[in-house]
């Protein structure tokens, strides 16, 4: 059994993609929670906003996901089956280290810290959870920048 330290992780979001997000923060609203941020993205075509109840920004956060509809008029994107809910996110001490760890142990890095910053990797489940190098992203560094993305994340 190979030892490995103890890393420190701390739980940062969940994601759900909408289609309304007026009508979604309105909702979440209702429960108590409030708009921390936002990011709007004209080149990607999408916009995060970020939620919090009173005293949990930075703790505890749903991120809304709204992809724009196309530029084309095309339909918008559905979602079904689950396609709402996005990831988990875990802010990482080290995220070679830890990349390196579930590897061991025979997990799929589905989207390998090629940056030095973010990776996603599934549960048993099929769960997507991403990992995000927390401070100073980790100098690039093989084998990380040249492998190739695996499946969905």
């Amino acid at each position: 059994m190979e030892f490995y330290p103890k890393m420190a992780i701390q739980y940062l979001h969940s994601m759900l993609r909408v289609t309304d997000p007026d009508a979604t923060i309105r909702f979440f609203n209702l429960l108590g929670l409030e708009e921390v941020r936002r990011y709007d993205s004209e080149q990607g075509r999408f916009s995060l906003i970020f939620l919090a109840a009173p005293g949990q920004k930075d703790v505890a956060e749903v991120e809304l996901t709204h992809n724009w509809p196309p530029e084309d008029g095309s339909a918008p994107e559905q979602y079904d089956g689950g396609r709402n809910f996005g990831h988990l996110a875990y802010s990482v001490d080290n995220i070679y280290d830890l990349c390196q760890k579930l590897m061991d142990a025979g997990v799929t890095i589905n989207r390998p810290p090629r940056d030095g910053h973010m990776a996603f990797v599934r549960s048993p489940d099929n769960i997507s959870v991403e990992l995000l190098q927390s401070g100073e992203n980790q100098p690039v560094q093989e084998p990380w920048a040249s492998m190739e993305n695996i499946g969905e994340w």
